[in-house]
């Protein structure tokens, strides 16, 4: 993209401020980032030193691009209010980076006439310069009208990464894919750790990397393909001994979310090795009566989320302690 553009961040949480310092770097100005907690003012120190902080009013007013980068319930809300206030000029780009949408939580701005876009990097943020470097070769889904799409695209390969068309109906779609994969990983992982712990094992994360590494590297380069283990084996035996080690654990502590899990993940295990023909029906009937016979399925508690409403005329948060992550959170 030739044309340099005054951009604006709301707000500075580890995903405006990285994005923001690889648009800088490329040739950009940042003209200024909302930064509504202490961890975000640090990290917009560091991240882009010399960048005001602002309201996002005065964000808005100043910015040819205004680049949202806040916790998904809070973007609606954030992009009607300042709508009402009229803090949208036309041609001005309005971009967010929240997964789980495209461009239609951006139609109040769009009604003001600014040109909506939405981009979303398939990455987890740490808030360090560390991201920026990163964010090469990362993928990014872009989701924009036809005419708008290339403006995307060239944004997001400034940054390094890699545009990736995701169409509006899909996005839902799309960010499930990544939640399951990436957050859904995090508890998996941990839970395994969590064992380990108690048996006394002093580095889980150390002890499990090698296995790890080589499981998440052959999924990726060779889908179910790389499946091992006495499920895919039809060990029903170890299945068996698993599940019930798991359920004496359960009842020693803090882990009577680990079998119930274990059995929510053998059974989908099984489900895809019985659709790929991999073992005979009954080695797959035998393992499914097994898991069966203990507690099954995840218990879920109901849960109320907030409505994520937020005054635009004074702060947008991103993420309470300027944590906040685009990749499925």
């Amino acid at each position: 993209m030739a044309t340099r553009l005054s951009i604006g961040i709301v707000s500075a949480g580890r995903v405006g401020s990285a994005l923001g310092s690889a648009l800088r770097a490329a040739g950009h100005t940042i003209v200024g980032a909302h930064a509504p907690s202490e961890a975000s003012l640090d990290r917009l120190g560091a991240m882009l030193p010399g960048v005001p902080a602002l309201s996002v009013e005065e964000v808005a007013r100043r910015a040819e691009v205004l680049l949202f980068a806040v916790p998904d319930d809070e973007l609606g809300p954030l992009v009607e209010g300042l709508a009402k206030l009229g803090c949208f000029t036309a041609g001005q780009l309005a971009i967010h980076v929240a997964g789980r949408y495209g461009v239609s939580v951006l139609e109040p701005a769009a009604r003001a006439g600014a040109l909506a876009l939405a981009i979303h990097p398939a990455m987890t943020f740490t808030g360090t310069s560390l991201d920026v470097a990163r964010l090469v070769g990362c993928p990014f889904a872009v989701t924009a009208p036809a005419t708008l799409l290339p403006i995307g695209q060239a944004l997001v390969t400034e940054t390094g990464g890699t545009p990736v068309v995701v169409a509006e109906e899909d996005r839902g779609l799309y960010h499930a894919a990544l939640a399951h994969g990436a957050n859904h990983l995090v508890t998996l992982v941990a839970q395994s750790m969590r064992v380990l712990e108690a048996l006394g094992v002093e580095a889980p994360g150390a002890y499990l990397a090698p296995l790890l590494q080589a499981a998440l590297d052959g999924t990726l380069s060779s889908g179910e393909s790389a499946l091992t283990g006495p499920v895919a084996r039809g060990d029903v035996g170890t299945v068996r001994e698993h599940l019930a080690s798991l359920d004496a654990l359960a009842a020693t502590g803090d882990f009577a979310d680990i079998p119930p899990a274990y059995r929510a993940l053998a059974r989908a295990t099984a489900a895809r090795v019985a659709a790929r023909s991999l073992r005979e029906p009954p080695a797959i009937d035998r393992l499914l009566a097994e898991l069966d016979g203990g507690a099954s399925g995840l218990a879920t508690p109901g849960s109320a989320e907030p409505d994520g409403s937020v005054d635009s005329r004074s702060r947008a948060s991103d993420g309470g302690d300027g944590s906040y992550s685009a990749e499925p959170d």
